[in-house]
């Protein structure tokens, strides 16, 4: 999943922040969107939602 036998399955579409932030990460084979938020060494990974609660999806590869 990481380094350089990755297959590139996840992407990092939008970053904001650095020792305290946010990072949207696309699964390029589901297209489903997840949020990152860090602050120092704490860190938080979740499902990015829409404003009915469904998954926000982009079109897969």
């Amino acid at each position: 999943m990481f380094g350089k036998n990755s297959d590139d399955r996840f992407e990092v579409s939008h970053k904001e922040g650095t020792m305290a932030g946010f990072k949207v990460i696309v699964d390029k084979k589901t297209g489903v969107n997840y949020l990152f938020t860090w602050d120092g060494y704490a860190g938080g990974l979740t499902v990015l939602l829409d404003k009915e609660g469904k998954p926000v999806v982009t079109d897969a590869e």
